[in-house]
């Protein structure tokens, strides 16, 4: 059964691991060795994370020499991002209606009144 690559990049995004290693290969590329640092994990299981963001198309890791770089990819970010602005005008129209809503109460509510005592309070002596 195969997974559609939208299913994959959310999966992939689904971890804080996964983003914080996101973010940090947002700056540039590194080694894997430097990706785990951060982390209080190994880094068999820092790998593991990698693996999941490569099968979702998120990282690349390359080779030269003896270093094997990571690099973000964010081509499967463009997909994520088109599926969630589907849903923005969905949203704007809410908060455009929010807003209808707002003015027209304003419009309904009588003009602010002076302040008067709180009850229970003394009457001022002159």
């Amino acid at each position: 059964m195969t997974t559609d690559t939208l299913s994959q990049t959310f999966a992939a995004l689904a971890d804080p691991t996964r983003r914080a290693i996101l973010s940090r290969l947002a700056t540039g590329e590194t080694s894997v060795t430097e990706l785990a640092k951060p982390f209080e994990m190994s880094l068999p299981a820092v790998t593991k994370h990698l693996k999941v963001l490569q099968r979702a198309g998120l990282v690349t890791q390359g080779r030269r020499a003896q270093w094997r770089p990571c690099r973000l990819d964010a081509k499967p970010l463009r997909q994520v991002a088109e599926w969630v602005d589907q849903y923005r005008q969905f949203w704007d129209e809410g908060l455009d209606r929010l807003e209808d809503y707002l003015r027209e109460l304003q419009l309904r509510e009588p003009p602010n009144e002076p302040e008067s005592a709180p009850p229970g309070s003394a009457p001022e002596a002159s």
